[in-house]
């Protein structure tokens, strides 16, 4: 099918070119610089249409993108020339089996559209924490979240998948049907097919939880390392920190601090009560309905500007190597347009690091995510390169400032890698060997199998052998 005439008769959904008039829209990504001009988009309405989009790409040469939620910042979900098959048009629901505790979601859904149909019957998945972030990405690049501690990744509760893969088949992905390829997808992104379906188990979850965040003055920042240190260790399943060290919009430098009890405010406030001592000057915490979890770190990155991320790990809780990288934000802040600062997820890795590593082809490491993060309004090539070059200092500030965190532990999560997306300025094609570092050999076979041409090459390309 290399006639495009042919292609829209046949395919159910929408397909957008250029001169339609919704082709802005169809492109624009929730992170302004990840946009790409495509030369095709097309809106799927079933795994059919999936198999017509990659005939057509294939037949006439089209590299392809895979769009779900549209929230990469790295232009994963964005192609050069070339054809995105998008899921999140009509591909986008989530039906929950309450008897069974499963969710089936489809695979343009959003976690807010999770978290809130889960709860009508009192349950929840692990499910990131930023409820706009497409379930597709976070789940086959890992997925982190506010529940890890107790359900460890997003992964590690998946059940089942559809995959649309290379040759048009139409494959259902599980413990037993094509095992290879559901070790393949739990972790390994988009590099073997389209998935069009996942079926997630749910668990008991109480109505409400105690969450928000806390406002800290810069000075603090030792006070609340030495806590921390004092804290994670004995940190329980039912807990979680987000720690934002930024620049306020008024300019001033100040340190964020979401913070999760899964339990009453009361309860919250005691097992936080270390923090609070600190004198925090701001307090937003309180007890919040379940399904607003995912959504009280929103606000921090609103859609429609340039945002530019660079993940690392942070093997523990450093004070001079922290202060060091966060001056260094402040000084490239200061009196410009631009906004920036350093995120670290402090989630107890207990259950996620007791799965056997050679389950699913995720990298699991004991180490904590660290997103270095700048944001700013004007979209110009020239921005982005200098917000590359500040990044990727203080990244290794971070890094210098921490013994033994070298190689692949220095990483971080993958999903926070910018080198993660090939045709983008930063692709790094041997990336994926140290990424998925002693699975990455299965991982060629496994790519053999699906995808030979390798033709799905977006994110961490896998080479075939």
């Amino acid at each position: 099918m290399d006639n495009i005439s042919d292609f829209k008769h046949e395919f159910k959904g929408d397909i957008v070119t250029a001169s339609d008039p919704d082709y802005p829209r169809a492109i624009a990504r929730w992170a302004l610089n990840a946009q790409r001009p495509a030369k095709v988009v097309a809106f799927v309405k079933e795994s059919a249409d999936v198999v017509l989009a990659i005939k057509y790409a294939r037949a006439n040469e089209l590299p392809i993108a895979i769009r779900g939620g549209g929230h990469s910042p790295y232009g994963a979900s964005s192609i050069r020339d070339g054809l995105v098959i998008d899921l999140s048009r009509y591909i986008n629901g989530a039906v929950v089996d309450p008897v069974n505790k499963t969710i089936r979601v489809g695979g343009g859904a959003i976690w807010e559209t999770v978290d809130k149909a889960a709860m009508k019957y009192g349950l929840a998945t692990v499910g990131g924490t930023v409820n706009d972030t497409g379930v597709g990405g976070l789940l086959l690049g890992g997925g982190y979240g506010w529940l890890s501690a107790r359900y460890g990744l997003v992964i590690d509760n998946l059940i089942q998948a559809t995959i649309v893969t290379a040759d048009g088949s139409i494959l259902t992905t599980n413990d037993k049907e094509n095992p290879d390829l559901f070790f393949a997808i739990r972790g390994g992104g988009s590099n073997f097919g389209v998935a069009t379906e996942f079926i997630l188990k749910l668990h008991p979850q109480r109505r409400t939880v105690f969450a928000g965040h806390l406002i800290f003055k810069a000075i603090d920042l030792e006070k609340l390392i030495e806590v921390c240190k004092q804290w994670y260790p004995n940190a329980t399943d039912k807990e979680g920190i987000l720690q934002m060290n930024i620049v306020a919009p008024d300019g001033n430098p100040i340190i964020l601090l979401f913070v999760f009890y899964n339990g009453t405010e009361v309860e919250g406030r005691e097992n936080f009560k270390v923090f609070f001592d600190i004198g925090p000057v701001v307090d937003e915490s309180r007890e919040i309905p379940y399904e607003e979890l995912n959504s009280i770190q929103n606000f921090m990155t609103p859609p429609g500007r340039n945002i530019y991320m660079k993940g690392l790990a942070q093997h523990k809780c450093d004070w001079p190597s922290f202060s060091k990288a966060y001056s260094r934000v402040l000084d490239v802040c200061k009196d410009t347009e631009f906004s920036g600062g350093l995120l670290i997820e402090y989630f107890p890795h207990t259950k996620i690091t007791s799965v056997d590593k050679s389950l699913t082809a995720f990298r699991r490491d004991p180490t904590n995510n660290v997103v270095v993060e700048f944001m700013w309004h004007e979209d110009k090539e020239e921005k982005t390169e200098q917000v590359r070059e500040w990044a990727h200092e203080v990244a290794r500030i971070i890094i210098d400032g921490q013994n033994g965190l070298t190689g692949t532990l220095g990483l971080g999560y993958a999903n926070n890698d910018p080198s993660a997306v090939s045709g983008e300025r930063e692709a790094d094609p041997d990336k994926a060997r140290i990424v998925f570092a002693g699975n990455y050999p299965k991982l060629q076979r496994v790519k053999k199998t699906y995808d030979p041409d390798n033709i799905f090459n977006k994110w961490f390309p896998i080479t075939p052998a």
